[in-house]
């Protein structure tokens, strides 16, 4: 890059400087000039007062010596007027730069002011004071003819002083037009010089940039700019020629660019290719050992690899278990079925969790087994299989050739092996998810039978104890009454049979709890003979299909109260749906004591406690309220639920 000894900003500012103070020396001469002019009008129209006030003083004498009274008034107003004529005098010697006012500094001018002075203090000021201060008229008369040559040298010496400073004027003025011409001479050239300059700075090296521009739109990437000067467009000149160099280049090497690019493309497309197509096997529904057969058939076949296996570690041990393989021996697969972590390569790649490509002719920095050489490879690669942070195990593949992948194929690898760790790990929870529902749905089960069902039997055991004891003692009454209950009993324990078969086959379509709740009230009023009621309010949408079903369980289990204990002729469910769900069964029936201190404690009634473990389940808050003869209303309140479709 050039460098920039003077920029072009500091040309232009320094040109303009030199413009700008050659102007303001030609205008401050003629601001000059025309403050001499003015001070040297001021000063001649004093003279020229001076000589009428000489004037008038001769004539205010003349008519004091013809009145030949001596008159106080008039004496007083000449001594006034030598007054005011010597204080003229005085600014004409000192100037006053106020007004502004001052004589010529010419020597002749200097001189005729000088002469001025002395011939009115020798001569004429001490002939008026005689005149002023003589008391006869006679003498006043000759002092008075005295005066008059006097007064007449005198105005003459004053005419001469006006002449001179008039002539002095004049040169001024004409010097003054002559700046003024040549200000205007002045900015004519300036003006032209600015242009020329300019044009020589600016204008020609932006044409010039301008034209290689242009040249170079029109792909002559030959073109250059001459660097003519050290300033920004010397800069930019170089700067031009460095991207003509550049762009040259790039241009010669343009196809063979756009050839590697493709390449590139093609070798992104084809690994997007892939991964797209082991992802959508990956989101089919199938085992883990169906996901990772098939994954190792796809990259055997991709990859032209003569063997796979795929390995998973177990949870309890370090060791890796073979569940896949293709293409190897069961010699070799029951030599490596049980391999440990950091054994061999693959052992040592599931431990660190980094792939590996070797070529089993090089010398391994680790003894190694083997027994894939011994199998006729000569070639292996083992993949992580990950999930996170957690290594699941490893696939490998097997080669007759040497064959070592490069970075972006061991960079496609990972990623396959990541999918394929999320896709197991995920199998693996739903497994688990499985087991754990069906954990709590047996659980449940196990409670709701031990609340009906088992305590039903067991008050029918005590029954029939005491039937047989009555019969032993021929009490026939107390047994018919104890047939009576264990009617009662068996009765009941129908019921709860038949209740709990509803409940456990309760299926629910397309998550419609309202369709729901409407068929388990109209199973219920038909078993039961209590008239019930569906109110529903709903906007928002509806519950995913796992939240319905739990609802639908506690809205059957409050129905269940209502028959065992509630003795209520009418029961009514309300549905509330804005975002949030809100339920609610009211009951009429004769209620219970439900405050926490003296009501039924929830230990005690096993109803309530499932209730409130399904609502907890589903992240929901369980209420009831009721009140000796005053009803049950059970309340179920669920917010930010996740939504199912509609």
């Amino acid at each position: 890059m050039v460098a920039l000894n003077q920029n072009l900003g500091t040309k232009i500012v320094n040109l303009l400087i030199f413009f700008f103070f050659a102007a303001l020396a030609a205008i401050s001469m003629t601001l000059y000039i025309s403050w001499q002019l003015e001070g040297a009008g001021a000063a001649i129209n004093d003279a020229g007062s001076e000589r009428m006030r000489s004037y008038r003083m001769a004539y205010l004498l003349s008519q004091s010596t013809r009145e030949n009274t001596g008159n106080a008034a008039i004496k007083a107003e000449i001594l006034s007027e030598v007054e005011l004529f010597e204080s003229t005098l005085r600014t004409l010697e000192e100037g006053n730069p106020a007004r502004p006012l001052f004589l010529p500094k010419e020597r002749e001018v200097q001189l005729q002011m000088k002469l001025l002075r002395q011939v009115w203090a020798d001569r004429v000021k001490p002939l008026i004071l005689k005149i002023l201060n003589s008391d006869r008229a006679t003498a006043q008369s000759t002092l008075i003819n005295d005066y008059q040559p006097a007064l007449q040298n005198f105005v003459a010496i004053v005419n001469d002083l006006v002449l001179m400073v008039e002539r002095s004027n004049a040169r001024n003025t004409n010097l003054l037009r002559s700046f003024q011409i040549g200000l205007v001479v002045q900015a004519l050239i300036g003006t032209l010089v600015l242009i020329y300059l300019f044009f020589l700075m600016v204008i020609r090296p932006v044409k010039k940039l301008q034209e290689g521009i242009q040249r170079m739109a029109a792909a002559d990437f030959s073109v250059r700019l001459p660097v003519q000067s050290k300033d920004e467009f010397g800069a930019l000149a170089d700067g031009f020629n460095q991207m003509a160099d550049r762009l040259e280049n790039l241009y010669g090497t343009l196809e063979e660019r756009v050839q590697e690019k493709t390449r590139s493309l093609e070798d992104k497309n084809q690994e997007l290719a892939i991964l797209y197509e082991f992802t959508a096997f990956l989101n089919k529904p199938a085992t883990v050992e169906n996901l990772c057969s098939g994954i190792l058939k796809k990259l055997m076949g991709i990859l032209a690899a003569q063997g796979g296996l795929v390995r998973l570690t177990a949870a309890d041990s370090n060791t890796l278990h073979t569940i896949i393989h293709e293409g190897v021996s069961e010699e070799f697969v029951l030599k490596e079925e049980c391999l440990p972590l950091g054994a061999c390569l693959c052992g040592e790649a599931a431990q660190n969790g980094t792939p590996v490509s070797w070529n089993l002719n090089l010398e391994a920095p680790r003894p190694l087994l083997l027994h894939c050489k011994r199998d006729g490879f000569q070639a292996v690669s083992a993949i992580p299989i990950r999930s996170k942070t957690q290594i699941l195990g490893i696939f490998n593949l097997f080669f007759h050739e040497p064959r070592v992948f490069d970075n972006l194929e061991m960079r496609l690898l990972e990623t396959i092996g990541l999918h394929l760790g999320v896709a197991i790990e995920n199998q693996r929870l739903v497994s688990r998810e499985k087991e754990m529902a069906v954990s709590e749905e047996r659980n449940l089960i196990a409670q709701e039978l031990h609340d009906s069902i088992a305590q039903s039997l067991a008050f029918l055991n005590i029954q029939v104890q005491m039937l047989a004891d009555s019969l032993r003692r021929g009490n026939t009454t107390e047994a018919m009454e104890g047939l009576d209950q264990i009617r009662e009993g068996v009765q009941e324990s129908y019921d709860d049979v038949r209740e709990l078969l509803v409940h456990f086959r309760t299926r629910v379509d397309h998550a419609d709890l309202a369709s729901a709740i409407t068929s388990a009230l109209e199973k219920f009023e038909g078993q039961t003979g209590i008239k019930t009621s569906f109110v529903q309010n709903s906007s928002g949408a509806p519950l995913a299909p796992e939240y319905v079903i739990q609802v639908l369980h506690i809205i059957q289990e409050a129905l269940s109260n209502v028959r065992k204990h509630a003795q209520a002729t009418q029961v009514e469910v309300a549905m509330e749906q804005d975002g949030d769900c809100r339920i609610f069964v009211t009951d009429n029936g004769k209620g219970f004591d439900a405050s926490p201190e003296t009501g039924i404690a929830e230990e005690n009634h096993v109803g309530i406690k499932i209730m409130k473990e399904r609502a907890h389940r589903i992240g929901a808050q369980l209420t009831i309220d009721s009140a000796p003869g005053e009803g049950t209303r059970v309340s179920l309140a669920l917010t930010k639920q996740p939504k199912g479709t509609a």
